[in-house]
């Protein structure tokens, strides 16, 4: 069976393409391989549109399979189930910069699919799956203004590394992707430890111009066995419908309705049009059935004409200005720490919640090495946040995207497990949103963390800019922290957070065919700008700095150091001494095998006394030790003493009173605390106490 394969050098490995060898059903299909790491990119499309939608019905998946790295998948039903956060994550970043390249008006169902067949931990699969969606989407019939391709940058002792392998890409200082067309950079995603902007500036343009590389290589593979683009039915608005509409909305009345400050006005104004206009076409069955479309097309031009020609934002502001901030701590009580910011209609309520490292989530994916993650960020975004109502299914790709946004925002300034033994959960709550909602929810997050007692390195802040473009590449307008309506109708939304000294995330979605680099330097230097306003002028007068300590119903940590050796005597068979001292205390106990213990609980006396048994059970008796026990059993000859949990001396009936006793149960009785003195061990190897000595 024949098959064409094609290579190039790319990072220092190579990379593989095998086109006719498999799925070939489908439009288009690339088997790629680079090192050991192997992924199938498919790309199919319906012979038809989708019946009744106003937008561009596309799906991609990445599929994690664990046979990858030779392991079966956990739980009883031993079968991938729904996709993970990394496999929706990747496939957000496959998405965006693809979705912009397909034709506006494309209305068949599309799927571009990956399926992970064989992870090499130097050549990371996800970036095989990037480069695959490309490649199987060019040569398929699809309509598709490509090709693109991504490259991967990271960043260890200051030196860049062209697509790192999977343990660089954990442990250095930058975690950049960047996706390009022939001409300009179109995706930007990136997690970074306090880069600086002209450092990070560099990177993209260095992965820019490996992508230049690569779309030669795919052009390539194109012209030898590219298929022709197929024809499709247009969903364009028709251009007569514009003009009937603009008689009876004058553009003059469009800009009335639209720019106006509150969100919920606006949209009263635009369902009035609506209404007007339904009316006024109503013996026009084609054109009632893409009213919504025509009417949203119509206010997008609206603004983006208001904006780009007389710099007039719908709600007023300067180009550069930001919308109103307010911020406040401490607002919902008995939480370890919580927060809530406000920008213009985007609000956010952030709780965070501290937890032994044991409550770490454990992750069972294609990474073998990354067993745990230490600090977790969730996002969820209810629908009455705008003003909607629908019921809730549980987060959607989106609000992962946005969690592991700020997640990756904050993760640079957290303390190590050395400093702050804790595991940490931020939670945002979207009670209302109008742009940005990321960018608030990065803000929130700093905020609770300090509260909660978090001893973070440094402020962290966030903010989004907008962008809409002009007929040439040269008009444009830059928008700081856009509005929902600027994201919806403008060409960009770049989102940037970091601290006072640089960067730590980048996440930059468009809707056009690429940015120049002066778009690109001009959003990155007016996000520093507005997050550098944002703490002087809003989170530090809320909170400058984390607090001193934990909060009063966060749990407390103690860590004491035992020898390995002892661990077993501490835990006991089966585990009945640890249980034990759980049961005594309420405490929780956490040992790693290099003997760190962590005592957490919220009793301070409690966890002084877990601690006070586990240094007992780990010390050598030595002769003349005080210790306090219960009497547990009694003999004729004396009692044993209970000193801590699975730990018992004997108290001879001679050393038990200074007077001279004829009987054991004369002097004490089953469940007595008592103080005894260390005297050895007997001939027996047993612990010898005294009752009598002690006294003395």
């Amino acid at each position: 069976m024949s098959y064409k394969s094609y290579s190039m050098e790319l990072g220092g490995r190579t990379l593989t393409v095998d086109v006719g060898r498999v799925a070939k059903q489908a439009n288009g299909a690339a088997l790629m391989h680079y090192g050991d790491t192997m992924v199938l990119s498919t790309a199919t499309a319906s012979e038809k549109p989708r019946e009744g939608i106003d937008f561009f019905p596309l799906s991609v998946e990445y599929e994690e399979k664990m046979y990858a790295v030779g392991k079966i998948p956990g739980g009883f039903n031993k079968r991938e189930g729904k996709a993970s956060e990394n496999a929706i994550l990747t496939s957000r970043v496959i998405d965006r910069p693809m979705r912009p390249l397909f034709p506006k008006d494309y209305r068949n169902d599309c799927t571009l699919n990956n399926l992970v067949l064989s992870v090499d931990p130097d050549c990371r699969p996800e970036l095989l799956a990037m480069l695959g969606s490309a490649i199987a989407t060019s040569i398929s019939d699809i309509p598709f203004c490509g090709p693109c391709a991504t490259t991967q940058i990271g960043m260890i002792n200051g030196e860049f590394i062209v697509n790192p392998g999977q343990e660089q890409w954990k442990t250095g200082d930058l975690n950049l992707t960047v996706a390009s067309t022939s001409e300009k950079v179109i995706m930007i995603e990136a997690g970074a430890n306090e880069i600086p902007e002209a450092k990070m500036i560099e990177a993209i343009y260095m992965a820019h111009s490996i992508n230049q590389e690569i779309i030669a290589f795919i052009n390539k593979i194109v012209d030898e066995v590219g298929k022709k683009k197929h024809e499709y039915t247009s969903c364009a608005i028709p251009e007569e419908m514009f003009e009937e509409m603009k008689k009876i909305v004058p553009p003059e009345e469009m800009e009335t309705a639209v720019f106006t400050d509150d969100k919920m006005v606006r949209e009263e104004n635009i369902s009035g049009i609506t209404a007007r206009l339904e009316e006024a076409f109503a013996d026009k069955e084609e054109w009632l059935s893409v009213l919504s479309e025509a009417v949203y097309q119509y206010e997008k031009k609206t603004v983006r004409k208001m904006i780009l020609k007389d710099h007039k934002r719908p709600d007023g502001r300067e180009i550069t200005q930001i919308r109103p901030l307010a911020a406040e701590v401490d607002i919902v009580p008995r939480v370890h720490g919580s927060s809530m910011f406000t920008r213009g209609q985007t609000q956010i309520c952030d709780i965070c919640t501290l937890a032994p490292l044991s409550e770490m989530q454990k992750i069972d994916g294609l990474d073998s090495n990354e067993v745990a993650k230490r600090y977790m960020h969730h996002y969820n975004f209810p629908s009455y946040s705008v003003g909607e109502t629908k019921p809730s299914r549980g987060p959607g790709r989106r609000e992962i995207g946005h969690g592991a946004l700020a997640e990756r925002a904050l993760i640079p300034v957290l303390p190590s497990e050395e400093e702050f033994p804790y595991a940490i959960r931020c939670v945002s709550e979207t009670f209302e949103s109008n742009g940005s909602t990321s960018m608030a929810s990065t803000c929130a997050s700093c905020m609770s963390l300090m509260a909660a007692g978090v001893p973070i390195k440094k402020m962290v802040a966030g903010i989004s800019c907008g962008l809409v473009t002009g007929d040439t590449d040269d008009d444009y307008v830059l928008l700081t922290d856009i509005q929902g309506l600027e994201d919806f109708f403008g060409d960009m939304d770049f989102k940037v957070t970091g601290t006072t000294d640089g960067i730590t995330a980048i996440q930059m979605d468009i809707k056009i065919h690429g940015l120049t680099r002066s778009m690109v330097e001009g959003a990155i230097a007016r996000c520093r700008e507005a997050r550098l306003f944002i703490m002087d002028n809003c989170m530090k007068p809320a909170i400058a700095e984390p607090r001193k300590t934990v909060n009063e119903y966060a749990p407390k940590i103690i860590q004491i150091k035992i020898d390995p050796e002892k661990i077993g005597d501490v835990v006991g068979q089966r585990g009945k001494t640890i249980n034990a001292i759980i049961d005594q205390t309420g405490v929780k106990i956490d040992i790693t095998d290099d003997g760190n213990v962590s005592v957490c609980g919220t009793d301070p006396a409690m966890m002084d006394k877990a601690v006070e048994l586990i240094k007992i059970i780990t010390t050598e008796f030595e002769e003349g030790s005080i210790y306090k026990g219960r009497v547990v059993s009694i003999k004729e000859f004396g009692a044993f003493i209970e000193f801590a949990p699975g730990k018992e001396g004997m108290v001879h009936i001679s050393k038990i009173a200074k007077e001279r006793i004829n009987h054991v149960e004369d002097v004490l009785t089953l469940g007595d605390e008592v103080t005894v003195k260390c005297l050895g061990k007997d001939k027996l190897g047993r612990i010898s106490f005294s009752i009598k000595d002690a006294l003395s």
